[in-house]
């Protein structure tokens, strides 16, 4: 038994019980303090039994008795728990007071702290409190005991480490004056001599260490204040440069309104905080290696690394703060299914972006600025549920007086924090928010080539009809640079899609800047309508007469969703590869023309072929294929080994399959891959040359009639005569050139498309009076169908309207 001198609060003694024997005894485990004035304590307590240990541990709430009730409480049963007086001794029992403390709740009973003092008239309301979060702090010491002893819920007696914390104190705190009343062990704690204490409680904080003064202000400022208790570890420095960690534990009065009042806390020697040997080395190689890392994303790598195998978790993540966005740089696991749906629907790359708003409980965490720890069963939102249903901790990462990231690590199972735990998330965190402001400082230059491709890449793909588009991006790993890879998925007239990627010469911010020009010239062409190789040959043509040396490989791809004829160009580009349904897969062989850029006169050869439900369509960029470590020959191969073998159902994960278990990259891989299905039907076309003749309408009128009534459409038919004379008429009208008529039958929908020479788009008149004579035309027309538009064709554009249909049409 530890005879050390105790005295705290009016207690002059404490006795620590430890539950045992299948929940059925108490063991004393630890005595210390004055043992005059309450001797002749049991070694062993029936739970069961009469005693003020056994029946505050069975009811779960302390036990407060004055001397006049413990000599009472005596008298009943004097066995259980014998209170005599030493022959000779100056005390009386008439002046003792006791109170016997729970030590733990819920699953995690512990045992029972007595307390006993010379106390005439009981412990008074204050020194209860404070006696109450004392015990609070033994029972974070026996859980940190309990926590290295394999199979035992409580340490047992003779442990050869003290249970309860010697040097500890007490004070309380006037938030109103910021007055403070320290216990002398407080002050000798932080190593301050009595006399130069001056009552204020900004005194006290002086001594914490910077990076947790957060956490402290949060204690000490009333508006962020709750009246629920709140508990601490934080780092001091003392005079003499020692840095020890203390245990705060605080309780918060407040007035019958609601406002903050007083603070009643405990301070202790929490010498069960400090690092065990495995978790010294594990920070000292932390900050080696952080120490060396350059780039954000090798800093969140660490982090991650360091963390989730030590700590058992299931999941690990870092980020970035954007204003709006949560920009993920490194997390484990890599597969999507692993994470949160919401994180899923923003995966576009290699790590997903999430939104913060749909983070509420993060964006407060980080506006806290301290650890925030949330036990299993927890009320989150599913982004932050999904992460930690057995438990989440979300660490902001401080820098330079700001949040510059987050890290948040999730368990799947039930997981309690323990109080080494929560030490090395703290230290983990102060670390890595260093270790990404020097990175950035390292890398700003690619930090704003990665933003800007990140901004001009496509947040997400278009939902296609009759098949199913992914992508995936993974920048270099190697080197500060970025590269120019790029791709684009892009919804084109009459059920037409453009697949495009793409990758320009070198690794800087001049590449990606191309990048995004280039990726905004080709979509501008192909919405304009051009075919394949027009569209190529312009942005070829674009980028010679740009100032810049650089070039750039293009692949595109137009199909036609519905018939599945794709038309494929390429620009010295990887050709595609393409998985057939029977699972045979082949790279196609198909004529190319140079690279972007270096030939302004270049022609580009178009190669028509056809797909059947169920292809795939990859497009890819040669840093996935090619290093120099991996031929081109060989990569080639090896993705096309694991489309043959793949299950063509989930596009998503065998994107993921091809580009997961990269490690350190030399260049970017960009990776476009679509799924075609095709649709129900193929539509039915027909096309009628309008002649500028006087009966012009009337030629397309009977056109239509004719074609109609074979495809069976009858009751749209006069709808459909209408919206034909209207177009029609405005194109002879308006236009010069040759003036064509497109219809298409569809499933469920009639399509009537004119084309025309001139550029210029009709406007629809916002009124029309009686007297006018024309103006009419478009305000029919979409009176009469469900939707109706202009496109830009080359050299001119096409208007279109859409009639449903009532009916299943042959």
């Amino acid at each position: 038994m530890n005879r050390h001198r105790f005295a705290f609060c009016g207690a002059e003694l404490a006795a620590v019980y430890v539950v045992a024997e299948q929940d059925s005894e108490l063991h004393l485990a630890e005595l210390t303090g004055n043992r005059g004035v309450l001797y002749g304590l049991p070694a062993i307590l029936s739970v069961a039994g009469h005693s003020p240990a056994a029946n505050a541990f069975r009811s779960g709430r302390p036990l407060w008795l004055t001397p006049m009730e413990l000599a009472t409480f005596v008298e009943d049963d004097p066995h259980h728990f014998p209170t005599r007086v030493r022959d000779g001794d100056p005390h009386s029992p008439a002046r003792i007071s006791l109170g016997a403390l729970p030590l733990g709740h819920g699953d995690q009973e512990l045992g029972c702290l007595i307390v006993a003092g010379e106390v005439g008239d009981g412990f008074s309301a204050d020194d209860r409190s404070l006696l109450e979060l004392y015990a609070d702090q033994v029972a974070a010491g026996l859980e940190a005991v309990a926590a290295r002893l394999t199979g035992r819920k409580a340490p047992q007696a003779h442990l050869g480490q003290s249970l309860v914390p010697h040097q500890g104190g007490a004070f309380i705190l006037e938030l109103g004056t910021g007055r403070m009343e320290a216990h002398a062990n407080v002050l000798e704690l932080l190593g301050l001599p009595p006399e130069q204490f001056d009552g204020q409680v900004e005194t006290l904080l002086a001594c914490a260490v910077p990076d947790d003064m957060p956490a402290l202000m949060a204690i000490v400022e009333p508006d962020r204040l709750a009246a629920a208790g709140q508990q601490l570890a934080f780092r001091i420095r003392r005079p003499n440069g020692e840095l020890r960690w203390l245990g705060l534990r605080c309780r918060v009065e407040v007035e019958p309104d609601g406002t903050p009042q007083r603070v009643l806390g405990v301070v202790a020697d929490a010498t069960y905080l400090r690092p065990s040997a495995d978790e010294v080395s594990l920070v000292q190689r932390l900050s080696a290696t952080l120490a060396g890392a350059a780039t954000i994303r090798e800093v969140s790598r660490l982090v991650v690394a360091a963390l989730r195998e030590p700590l058992g978790a299931s999941r690990v993540a870092v980020g970035e703060l954007e204003p709006e966005r949560l920009i993920v740089t490194a997390l484990d696991p890599p597969e999507p299914d692993a994470w949160p749906e919401v994180w899923r629907s923003e995966w576009r790359s290699e790590w997903p972006d999430v939104p913060l708003g749909d983070l509420s409980t993060l964006q407060s965490a980080l506006r806290g600025g301290h650890m925030s720890l949330w036990p299993p069963g927890a009320v989150l939102e599913p982004g932050l549920l999904g992460v930690g249903p057995g438990g989440l901790a979300v660490l902001p990462l401080p820098a330079e007086g700001r949040m510059v990231g987050v890290c948040l690590v999730g368990w799947e199972t039930e997981h309690r924090f323990g109080p080494e735990e929560r030490s090395l998330l703290t230290v983990t965190a102060g670390l890595a928010g260093q270790a990404l402001v020097r990175a950035h400082a390292l890398d700003a230059g690619h930090e704003l080539s990665t933003m800007l491709q990140r901004s001009l890449l496509p947040r997400k793909l278009p939902e296609l009809p009759g098949g199913v588009a992914v992508a995936r991006y993974l920048p270099a790993t190697a080197g500060l640079e970025v590269g120019g890879d790029w791709y684009d998925v892009i919804p084109l007239r009459e059920g037409h899609v453009a697949f495009v990627i793409g990758d320009v010469q070198g690794h800087s911010a001049a590449a990606a800047t191309i990048m995004g020009q280039m990726r905004t010239a080709v979509r501008a062409y192909a919405v304009e309508g051009h075919p394949p190789d027009v569209v190529v040959a312009r942005a070829n043509r674009l980028l010679v007469g740009m100032e810049t040396d650089l070039f750039a490989t293009c692949g595109y791809v137009d199909l036609d969703m519905e018939e599945g004829i794709a038309r494929v160009v390429r620009a010295g580009h990887l050709p595609p590869i393409l998985r057939h349904p029977d699972g045979l897969t082949e790279v196609m062989a198909i004529e190319g023309g140079p690279p972007l850029g270096v030939l302004a006169d270049a022609e580009f050869p178009m190669t028509e072929t056809g797909l059947a439900p169920g292809t795939l369509l990859v497009m890819l960029t040669d840093g996935l294929v090619e290093s120099a470590k991996l031929p081109l020959e060989e990569g080639m191969r090896r993705v096309c080994e694991v489309l043959a073998a793949a299950d063509p159902a989930g596009a998503g994960g065998l994107a993921d399959e091809l580009v997961v278990g990269e490690g350190r990259r030399d260049d970017d891989v960009a990776l476009l891959l679509l799924r075609y299905d095709g649709t129900e039907g193929r539509p039915k076309r027909s096309h009628w040359t309008v002649w500028r003749l006087p009966k012009a309408v009337m030629h397309a009128r009977r056109f239509t009639v004719r074609t109609l009534r074979s495809w069976g459409v009858v009751e749209e038919l006069d709808a459909a005569l209408l919206v034909v004379s209207e177009l029609v008429t405005n194109a002879i009208a308006h236009t010069q050139g040759e003036v064509g008529m497109d219809l298409i039958l569809s499933a469920d929908r009639l399509r009537i498309a004119v084309n025309d020479a001139s550029p210029r788009s009709p406007v629809k008149p916002v009124s029309v009076s009686w007297e006018s004579t024309g103006g009419r035309g478009l305000l029919i027309v979409e009176a009469t169908t469900m939707a109706w538009g202009s496109v830009p064709l080359s050299g001119g554009k096409q208007v279109w309207a859409e009639i449903p249909l009532h009916r299943a049409s042959g």
